[in-house]
């Protein structure tokens, strides 16, 4: 369904459960983050009333997700810490394509939001099936499949604002360049990507 080219590493889910405290951390920021860029995409397009609507209910779900990552932190003795550079998202923004209509843009950013949900999505479902506490096994199914939900939003929403064609032939090029860089990327336990 999300149409990822390259998996996730095998060995990922092993060196996370040693780091399970880098992991959390990472996640929190990555929904802050998250919840930010559908923010910025709302001031961004304000004028486009569909994109608003729903950008809204996801920003509410992301900040509730940072919310509940932060209680697990803390109920495991943890504190927030810093955030750290994401090599991963600061690599795919690399794919965006420069110039064109304000539509065309507006569909590079939402289809930028969908590979990360679709990336999170399969990090999730592996960290499900694979971290030891089972309390955050369950935590993360309901991710995964929250995280799927927003994947198939900004899908449907850059189908909105430009023709489908355009949409899945410009997120084939997404995939594409996205498995090169997963590639290129050292397995890190300490990162959600």
């Amino acid at each position: 369904m999300l149409g990822l080219q390259l998996p996730t590493d095998p060995r990922w889910v092993d060196v996370a459960n040693m780091n399970i405290e880098d992991i959390l951390v990472d996640h929190a920021y990555c929904e802050q983050k998250a919840a930010t860029s559908c923010i910025s995409l709302i001031v961004q397009f304000p004028e486009k009333e569909e994109l608003v609507s729903m950008m809204t209910e996801v920003v509410a779900e992301e900040w509730s997700h940072f919310e509940r990552v932060v209680t697990h932190l803390r109920k495991r003795g943890f504190s927030l810490g810093k955030m750290r550079k994401d090599e991963y998202v600061l690599a795919i923004q690399g794919i965006l394509k420069k110039g064109g209509s304000r539509e065309a843009q507006l569909v590079e950013k939402l289809l930028l939001n969908a590979l990360i949900e679709a990336r999170s999505c399969e990090r999730f479902k592996i960290l499900h099936k694979g971290v030891k506490d089972e309390e955050l096994q369950k935590f993360y199914y309901e991710l995964m499949v929250s995280e799927a939900g927003h994947y198939k939003n900004f899908i449907s929403l850059a189908k909105t604002y430009m023709p489908e064609e355009y949409v899945q032939n410009r997120w084939k090029e997404f995939l594409h360049e996205e498995a090169k860089i997963i590639q290129s990327l050292d397995v890190r336990g300490d990162r959600m990507h």
